[in-house]
């Protein structure tokens, strides 16, 4: 399978001389499902930063597949959906591609689309407060999703939601993977869910961060409610585990 990023050796320190990655070795292929787990303060919002383009390594190398590397082709969803309490759904996910210059009829359609497939048609007037934790979630998976981007980034978005909001949503988004074939990298702190939703799981150490572990999950597409109650579901989450202590020891 073709690769969209590589790191190679690749640190982060601070100017206050924490340094949070140390050594980061990852391939990411395309259209994969990886999900990164590791201890409180490990590095793993740092690194999807630096990949993002809103840090800079302090050593080591990202290389991009693609000659144009990361210049429009990702979209980043935050733990918190950072919304404009002023703007409506709609407008809010407008934003960036009003940013980008992009004209409202224009790109009418497209808010449309993603807009239905997350789950919000009929609430594309609704301000932010009239919503739930779950569906503010959503207009920020939406508003990442319109710029159709290559490579989708999140950082632990579903951790403040309650379990039944963060299954369904666990639903939707391996749904809309599986339909728009983007990569996805998604941090979390729950090995439950990055079992269920991931292709591969990188496991962190403590700060300073670096891959001690990387698991393909090979469990099958579609996944469901058969899934969680599986046996290998059961036994990938344990290795997990036993590697997250192992990697946090």
């Amino acid at each position: 399978m073709r690769s969209i990023l590589a790191t190679e050796g690749l640190g982060k320190l601070f100017r206050n001389g924490t340094k949070a990655l140390d050594g980061v070795d990852i391939v990411v292929e395309e259209g994969s499902f990886v999900s990164i787990v590791g201890p409180s303060g490990c590095g793993k919002s740092t690194f999807l930063k630096i990949i993002a383009g809103l840090s800079e390594p302090s050593f080591g190398a990202l290389k991009w597949n693609d000659p144009g590397g990361r210049e429009g082709q990702i979209s980043f969803v935050f733990q918190e959906p950072t919304l404009m309490p002023w703007a409506t759904v709609s407008e809010n996910i407008y934003l960036p591609l009003r940013l980008k210059g992009e004209g409202r009829a224009d790109v009418a359609s497209r808010i449309a689309e993603v807009t239905e497939a997350v789950g919000l048609a009929g609430f594309e007037r609704s301000y932010p407060r009239e919503l739930s934790g779950g569906m503010k979630m959503r207009v920020s998976i939406a508003r990442a999703l319109v710029t159709r981007p290559r490579l989708l980034l999140l950082d632990e978005p579903f951790a403040a939601l309650d379990e039944i909001t963060r299954l369904k949503l666990n639903e939707d988004l391996l749904k809309l993977w599986r339909e728009q074939g983007w990569t996805v990298l998604f941090v979390t702190h729950s090995v439950y869910e990055s079992v269920y939703l991931s292709s591969r799981v990188a496991v962190m150490t403590r700060r300073p961060g670096r891959i001690a572990a990387d698991v393909p999950i090979d469990l099958p597409y579609p996944r469901d409610a058969a899934t969680r109650v599986s046996p290998a579901y059961g036994d990938y989450c344990r290795e997990i585990s036993g590697r997250l202590a192992e990697a946090m020891a």
